[in-house]
């Protein structure tokens, strides 16, 4: 059954069940779907956690029709981190995988989004374009000017990913001056296959629905995929500036726009 939008509350986290039904999805999605770990995760209580939970704001996705005391009822999220709180706290997420000097020098208001997911019975329906509609208006109520954060590959079986990777890699890289590189402990180059020799349907095929999202609305990607063992995914670093948005992406991006 396709979910209905009427069903669906989208918010920022209010309580602590509406924390822990959100770890309890990342459980479910980056655990058991996607054969994840790490060292906060919580496999008896089923639970996908890590030190940056006290710290970002939680959109979720709720399903009104579930009780919040069953801790389901979250049945998408995004984790979403400002640049000045980063900063206070000491890190984004993603300086992990990459060096991200060019975004801190750049002076811009930034935003890190991460553990992005959706639960299996809601893909495929309004659940992200809703998410992505209170997205819009989180950037706008803090006046972000770029957005980042990484997308996975499932796997690191690179030979597999070679398409998918050389076409980010050839057509969709960052500028210079903002371009974070892959750290060399988990670097991956992604120039893997040469521009003539590029399929564009087989590149896309295994492009994840989350990075086509992504590109669809001018995103760019950093220099070097990252292969992060303990999730079993090859990491690419996305990055949307809102300044060079066209029109037509910034409506999409915003929830405005509908093909004709």
């Amino acid at each position: 059954m396709t979910p209905d939008p009427s069903w669906f509350d989208v918010r920022l986290a209010t309580s602590q069940a509406d924390l822990t039904a959100a770890q309890r999805l990342r459980y479910r999605v980056f655990v058991r779907e996607l054969g994840g770990s790490g060292p906060l995760v919580d496999h008896a209580a089923g639970l996908e956690q890590d030190e940056f939970d006290g710290v970002v704001d939680h959109l979720v996705l709720v399903d009104t029709r579930r009780d919040p005391a069953a801790l389901d009822h979250v049945v998408g999220v995004y984790r979403l981190l400002p640049g000045d709180r980063a900063a206070d706290f000491g890190r984004f997420y993603c300086d992990s995988e990459y060096d991200l000097d060019p975004l801190r020098r750049s002076g811009r208001r930034l935003l890190e989004l991460g553990r992005s997911c959706i639960d299996s019975d809601y893909r495929g329906g309004s659940g992200m374009f809703l998410l992505w509609n209170a997205l819009a208006d989180y950037v706008l109520d803090h006046g972000i000017e770029i957005l980042f954060g990484v997308a996975s590959f499932h796997g690191t079986d690179i030979a597999k990913l070679a398409p998918a990777l050389s076409w980010l890699h050839h057509h969709h890289l960052a500028p210079p001056g903002l371009r974070p590189i892959a750290r060399p402990e988990g670097y991956q180059r992604m120039d893997l296959i040469p521009p003539a020799d590029l399929d564009r349907r087989r590149a896309m095929v295994a492009m994840p629905a989350l990075i086509k999202a992504y590109l669809r609305v001018g995103g760019v990607v950093g220099e070097g995929a990252f292969l992060d063992r303990a999730f079993n995914t090859t990491d690419v670093f996305l990055l949307m500036d809102t300044a060079v948005m066209s029109e037509r992406h910034r409506r999409f991006y915003q929830g405005r726009w509908q093909a004709a």
